[in-house]
């Protein structure tokens, strides 16, 4: 049985390594990424660039997770967005209308210069790919714990 075990790992070893060639570049949203500093949000959140803006794709592709009960600020792009939930529940609501939760499976797009502001839940954090161009988002207004908080 250690005889087939070496024999198979010295023949396929070289294979799987060959496979995951340096000439590909991969990345995995299942990794949570870099813990992001509290700037335009409150509490925990990480970022995990999968895919930055260069000169052939014009658009950035990261997952953000947010632990519970953390807050990102009033913010618009001026190309648009579009946030797809993997896991757990989250807030989002655009400047005038209501409040709306977002549940893992759920897509939603952030038209261009729409005032929006998106979050975890107080008890569910929220894991979410973001797709935008390579445009600075543009950051309008501190979101309170107290309007947070009254949220039903």
């Amino acid at each position: 049985m250690i005889k087939n075990l070496s024999v198979f790992i010295t023949i396929f070893f070289p294979i799987f390594s060959f496979a995951q060639d340096s000439e590909y570049n991969i990345s995995s949203f299942l990794n949570i990424g870099e813990k992001a500093q509290n700037i335009h949000h409150i509490g925990d959140a990480w970022l995990n660039f999968l895919s930055k803006a260069d000169e052939d794709y014009n658009y950035n592709v990261v997952m953000a997770t947010f632990s519970p009960n953390s807050t990102l600020d009033w913010h618009k792009h001026s190309t648009g967005q579009v946030l797809i939930v993997v896991e757990g529940e989250g807030y989002y609501q655009e400047r005038g209308k209501d409040v709306i939760v977002l549940k893992k499976g759920d897509v939603i797009k952030s038209e261009k210069g729409v005032e929006h502001w998106h979050s975890s839940t107080p008890n569910s954090k929220v894991s979410y790919i973001a797709i935008y161009e390579n445009e600075p988002t543009i950051w309008t207004e501190k979101l309170t714990k107290k309007y947070y908080d009254n949220i039903d």
